[in-house]
């Protein structure tokens, strides 16, 4: 299999009712990014909307080529392993480890573990894909704005 060019990837828990704060604590980690419905927020363009859920991101370093698995476990190490924990998150919010993978040939691939499989499952995390062909410009505008 041809190995895919490079990869995103963001864990996200989002909802209307989540505070960001008992998220860290949970998890025993500060996100990269969050916000509470409600909230103000100012674009890269220098606009102001309105948060319309809450949200708690955590992204994984850009690998080139791909490689999800390292991906899984930089996210994972940085968190609580109890899965009592990920139950009642994943009970009351949407979890989902969002990634974007990006080719530069048309027949591009990559395999994931069946230990990062199982890890995610355990904690009632969803694996979400955005896959971008090598079209140079649609690479580009999704890759600033996608995760």
């Amino acid at each position: 299999m041809a190995t895919l060019a490079r990869a995103v990837a963001t864990l996200r828990i989002i909802g209307d009712s989540l505070v960001p704060d008992d998220v860290t604590r949970a998890l025993g980690t500060s996100p990269s990014a969050s916000q509470l419905k409600g909230q103000e927020l100012r674009g890269k363009d220098g606009r102001v909307r309105t948060a319309k859920f809450g949200a708690w991101r955590l992204h994984a370093s850009e690998t080139s080529p791909a490689d999800l698995d390292a991906q899984v476990a930089e996210i994972l190490a940085k968190l609580s392993s109890d899965l009592r924990i990920w139950s009642e998150l994943s009970a009351k919010f949407d979890v989902d480890l969002f990634c974007g993978w990006f080719m530069e040939k048309e027949n591009e691939g990559l395999g994931v573990s069946p230990q990062t499989l199982r890890s995610l499952g355990e904690r009632g995390i969803e694996l979400s894909l955005d896959i971008y062909s090598g079209d140079d410009e649609a690479v580009q505008q999704s890759s600033d704005g996608a995760v």
